[in-house]
């Protein structure tokens, strides 16, 4: 693998290694093995010492002796996984939809540093112990010098692997999910979303609000100021939306063209009027010139609303059918407004 280094493409930094061991000859001996490979290290000498220092400084490996005081390292590991655990709670219960589309933390998912375990127990009770607790990989003491060594680099050497294709999953998710030009969620990653929520909805019995908005006259802006700058005004359109729509549930999706759509979970009609009027004011606001409007000087929006309670006696689709007449209402209505089918 002459292409990986065993150092993480996430720092410029060495790897820094969390040495927790009771024996301070033992953490003597490793912090000075382990800083002719270069790495930096950090020394504790029990198992709660160790998850301190776990969450205050993030090592790329931890070192963890499975016999010392307070709390045993076998314990100690097990409260490293919960911290894995908990912190991919924690990162799902902030899913933000539109941000995450775009800075594509949505591959942020168990992110577990690599523990060694380094003990004088090799009987396979402990051996499996120490596995079932959540040990990546487990060393015998007195150490094996050149073993911990190549152990070492081998669990760096996987966990940049592991970095690298999750780096390639993220930009496929990217590329499946998100609209080139605007950087919002494309089609596909609406219908994905409407479906989702429409089951969730269902089940709780709450509204599910829908809003599709048409950029006015856009053929006639393409002709009128050339294709570039009709990309620039779908791009512009595009971020008021995501600047208005605030609500990290809901999601602002290029709905194909010059037609953007917003999903809005646990929405009452009320409140996606509401969103509806402060999207059109953020879109007047931008002041894009426009002469071949018959309605304004500049870009405007006709948007069509609606909101239902989902059922299992209908589906998506009827609510987006709701939201097309109504946006076709608003624009047989003279344009740069919107309508509620609510």
């Amino acid at each position: 693998m002459s292409g990986i280094s065993p150092f993480p493409l996430s720092t410029k930094q060495p790897p820094l290694i969390l040495v927790a061991d009771d024996d301070k000859t033992i953490r003597v001996l490793l912090r000075k093995a382990m800083e002719q490979e270069g790495y930096r290290v950090v020394e504790v000498n029990d198992g709660k010492q160790c998850l301190d220092a776990y969450e205050a400084i993030k090592p790329d490996i931890v070192l963890l002796d499975a016999v010392m005081p307070v709390m045993d390292g076998f314990t100690c590991c097990k409260h490293l996984l919960q911290i894995a655990r908990n912190n991919l709670i924690s990162a799902l219960a902030n899913f933000d939809t539109n941000s995450t589309l775009k800075n594509t933390v949505i591959s942020k998912i168990w992110e577990r540093t690599p523990i060694l375990m380094i003990t004088c127990l090799d009987d396979e009770e402990s051996v499996n112990r120490a596995f079932d607790a959540g040990a990546t990989d487990y060393v015998t003491k007195p150490i094996h010098w050149p073993v911990l060594r190549q152990r070492l680099r081998r669990l760096l050497q996987q966990a940049q692997v592991y970095k690298q294709l999750e780096a390639a999953n993220q930009a496929l998710h990217h590329l499946a999910n998100v609209d080139g030009l605007t950087e919002l969620a494309n089609r596909r990653r609406f219908d994905d979303y409407l479906n989702t929520q429409w089951i969730n909805l269902a089940q709780e019995g709450s509204p599910l609000s829908m809003i599709l908005c048409d950029i006015d006259f856009f053929k006639f802006y393409n002709d009128r100021y050339g294709h570039p700058a009709g990309d620039v005004c779908l791009q512009k359109v595009g971020a008021v939306l995501s600047l208005k729509v605030q609500k990290h549930q809901d999601l602002v999706a290029r709905y194909g063209g010059e037609e953007f759509a917003v999903i809005m979970p646990h929405t009452p009609a009320s409140g996606a009027v509401h969103v509806a009027s402060v999207i059109q004011a953020g879109v007047k606001d931008l002041q894009i010139v426009h002469d071949g409007s018959a309605v304004s000087q500049y870009v405007t929006l006709s948007m069509g609303v609606a909101t239902v309670v989902p059922n299992w006696e209908s589906s998506p689709s009827d609510l987006i059918v709701m939201a097309d007449k109504a946006l076709y209402q608003a624009k047989a209505g003279g344009r740069d407004r919107f309508i509620s089918s609510s």
